[in-house]
């Protein structure tokens, strides 16, 4: 694949075929990696770092992902750049190029991550955005594979707010041709753009993908639930009312009757016990919420292997 040198700012920049196998090839170094073997593929290399809201799981994937071959990655907080307010996003862009092999941000606005690809000669990589996650779509679909190896065949519930994860999802379900069906209330349904998208490349791989209002349907013979926080970061003072208007969509043992004995639970984390999901799902044997976590590290390894 000649992906070397191009950006990752949505999960559309790769073809099926891309995607696809940058799935394959982050399974292999996972296997690698549990077998002792940490090729040194980016030594030498350096990925700076921008965030702009703090992090656990995109920092720490990240910056354990450049160590295991060979590069390292730079951390830089809200703090130190502080992107559009003391420091002009292309001006931060140009400077970054001349230190470093690439750029990871994890923003607030999607305009942030595109104007860093606009105004940097190195690959951009958007570890979140307002608008998508599609590193959290890499490592997801991997997660899934280690399931159900046949992806065209998996039946996918999405649960909850049509958010950022949400259209990454989408995008990248319909890569592989798998049936979704996405069940959010009346207003917060995914992008009505992501959504056309997401069609024409289903339409193009075999898969589907279908709005509803009702969780039920949704997880009706489902191989995978997923579902997110029901209020994001910067949506704060919106929680007690997206508290009321999801409860119909929370995911728990109820809702998993509707699907297959064999589903999987999947939440991007980190996860408000007792209001998207329960506790005795999230901690129960369905869920393989960690296993996403851990995969985010071995799909972004790929990436970065092949981009940088």
């Amino acid at each position: 694949m000649r992906l070397r040198g191009r950006d990752y700012l949505s999960v559309d920049d790769l073809t099926p075929e891309e995607f696809s196998g940058l799935i394959g090839f982050a399974r292999e170094l996972k296997g690698r990696c549990a077998a002792g073997d940490r090729p040194a593929l980016l030594a030498g290399k350096t990925l700076a770092m921008i965030f702009e809201k703090p992090s656990l799981r995109t920092r720490v994937s990240f910056e354990v992902g450049m160590f295991q071959m060979g590069g390292m990655a730079v951390y830089l907080g809200p703090q130190d750049i502080q992107l559009g307010v003391r420091e002009a996003i292309p001006d931060a862009a140009r400077n970054l190029e001349r230190m470093a092999d690439g750029i990871m941000a994890r923003t607030f606005a999607h305009a942030t991550v595109t104007g860093l690809a606009e105004a940097a000669v190195v690959p951009v990589i958007n570890g979140l955005s307002d608008h998508e996650h599609p590193c959290q779509a890499l490592g997801d679909l991997l997660t899934i594979a280690e399931r159900f190896p046949r992806l065209g065949e998996v039946r996918l519930a999405w649960v909850g707010d049509g958010n950022n994860v949400c259209h990454s999802l989408l995008l990248a379900a319909a890569k592989v041709g798998m049936t979704v069906t996405v069940a959010t209330p009346q207003g917060y349904q995914p992008a009505a753009a992501v959504v056309a998208r997401a069609r024409e490349i289903a339409a193009a791989t075999g898969g589907s993908v279908t709005l509803t209002g009702d969780a039920r349907e949704a997880a009706r013979g489902a191989d995978v639930v997923y579902t997110d926080v029901w209020a994001s970061m910067g949506q704060e003072a919106e929680r007690e009312e997206r508290a009321r208007i999801f409860r119909p969509y929370q995911v728990n043992a109820g809702l998993l009757e509707a699907a297959r004995p064999t589903a999987v639970v999947m939440h991007c984390l980190p996860a408000h016990r007792g209001e998207e999901i329960t506790d005795d799902v999230l901690d129960g044997p369905r869920a393989i919420v960690y296993d996403q976590a851990e995969n985010r590290m071995h799909a972004q390894k790929a990436l970065l292997a092949m981009i940088l």
